[in-house]
């Protein structure tokens, strides 16, 4: 499947965009382990959250819902049972990571596996410390990769520092802290986005946060099923941000977008480089921060993306570096050696195809120093089976001369089926 793009004469519209695909997750998995029903009104059906729907029904969980609202028909995780095959996880690192959380509280035997990208990510950071916890995992070869294998049972909790920041690992660990015997410490380098601890805060967990060290008590209460609703993804939301701030002329508002400031980043970034946009908050759902946003076309200027604001726009990197190829000067990206172990390798990703699009880019051991201002021009890219890399590539495509097309965009479909769509509303020709 490829995506075709143009340039368009500008981009002019209101939008929304799919619910948050991390929030998604947490309210499916969270509410899979509360009694009752919880009620997900705008949850992202993405293929990466249908794999969590997916594994949950195979672990017994009763799940209903289309539309855009999901319901988890909950009995507390005590009611999961042994699946009887393997638990597959699609392209989730997302799914693997926390559902083995889950799954390290349950005394049963589970297999998780997932594709071929999902089975070259390393899994050693979330199986190592939930070993310390008392859970028996397996995984394959030299980092613990999938398919892993886990009996849980009987945990303890444990005071945690994480080598590397990473909100997937951290809510693992504070997932299964909930059914460990005394309480789990996680201990950050920098902060990373906190959807687990607000979520869990929405169940009536008493979670604690001091500095970068979050708590979370053992054996809590059985939790009780909730209604809530998703904000609007403030990643998909960022490939129209880019995309309005660097095509001429464009204004874009994207309504009930999500504003938690651990993933503003973006938001931060576009304006260090001189963007013009505008966040006007309208309050909270179920404990997140929401809002609209409008953005105007601008020139834009080089920055460097560095240190503590890496894990606050991480999966918008891809999208930052076509609007740095765009800004006038040098941008430089570090810190971001985690995208390596993403879907795709996305520095390399990222690097090659901007390359090939006339882009000047240098890959840097952890990040990217990319010379902007060269006018890009249309070219066949490859989206490297990654969903942030193929949007990334086809908002590059509105400000390439000619015609863009961008193989292997199905992947898009992990987050924002509608993406295309989407794109093609905003434009004026």
């Amino acid at each position: 499947m490829a995506l075709v793009v143009t340039p368009p004469r500008r981009l002019s519209g209101t939008i929304t965009v799919p619910g948050d695909k991390s929030i998604s997750h947490r309210a499916a998995l969270v509410g899979a382990c509360a009694v009752g029903d919880t009620v997900i009104e705008n949850f992202l059906f993405g293929a990466d959250c249908l794999a969590t729907v997916r594994c949950l029904k195979a672990l017994g969980v009763k799940i209903t819902g289309d539309n855009g609202t999901l319901t988890v028909h909950g009995r507390g995780l005590a009611a999961w049972r042994e699946p009887d095959g393997v638990l597959d996880c699609g392209n989730s690192g997302t799914t693997m990571r926390l559902l083995l959380g889950l799954l390290a509280a349950c005394p049963f035997f589970a297999v998780l596996t997932g594709d071929r990208s999902l089975r070259r990510r390393p899994m050693d950071r979330v199986a190592g410390p939930l070993r310390a916890m008392g859970a028996s995992v397996w995984g394959r070869g030299e980092g613990s990769r999938a398919p892993l294998a886990v009996r849980g049972g009987s945990l303890r909790g444990i005071d945690y520092r994480l080598p590397v920041a990473s909100a997937q690992v951290k809510s693992a660990l504070l997932l299964a802290g909930l059914f460990a015997q005394g309480p789990t410490v996680v201990r950050e380098p920098v902060p990373t986005r906190d959807h687990t601890e607000r979520m869990l805060r929405f169940f009536g967990v008493p979670v604690e946060v001091d500095g970068n060290a979050v708590t979370v008590p053992g054996g809590v209460t059985p939790l009780q099923g909730r209604f809530l609703r998703v904000p609007g993804d403030i990643s998909a939301a960022a490939f129209f941000l880019v995309a309005a701030s660097i095509v001429p002329d464009s204004e874009v508002t994207i309504r009930d977008v999500g504003l938690n400031p651990l993933r503003t980043g973006v938001v931060d970034v576009l304006r260090a480089m001189g963007g013009d946009v505008r966040v006007v908050p309208k309050g909270e759902w179920n404990g997140e921060p929401v809002g609209d946003i409008t953005v105007r076309a601008a020139e834009l200027r080089g920055t460097v993306i560095e240190g503590s604001l890496v894990p606050r726009a991480v999966d918008e990197i891809p999208v930052l570096a076509v609007a740095a190829a765009v800004a006038r000067g040098k941008t430089v990206i570090r810190d971001a050696a985690e995208l390596k172990v993403k879907e795709s390798d996305r520095l390399a990703a990222m690097a090659r195809e901007l390359r090939r699009l006339g882009a000047r880019v240098e890959e840097l051991p952890d990040g990217l120093e990319i010379a902007g201002g060269r006018p890009l021009v249309g070219a066949v890219c490859h989206g490297h089976g990654d969903h942030r890399v193929a949007m990334a590539l086809a908002v590059a495509g509105l400000v390439a001369r000619g015609t863009t097309v961008v193989r292997g965009a199905r992947a898009i479909g992990v987050s924002f089926p509608g993406f295309g769509g989407i794109l093609h509303s905003l434009r004026v020709e």
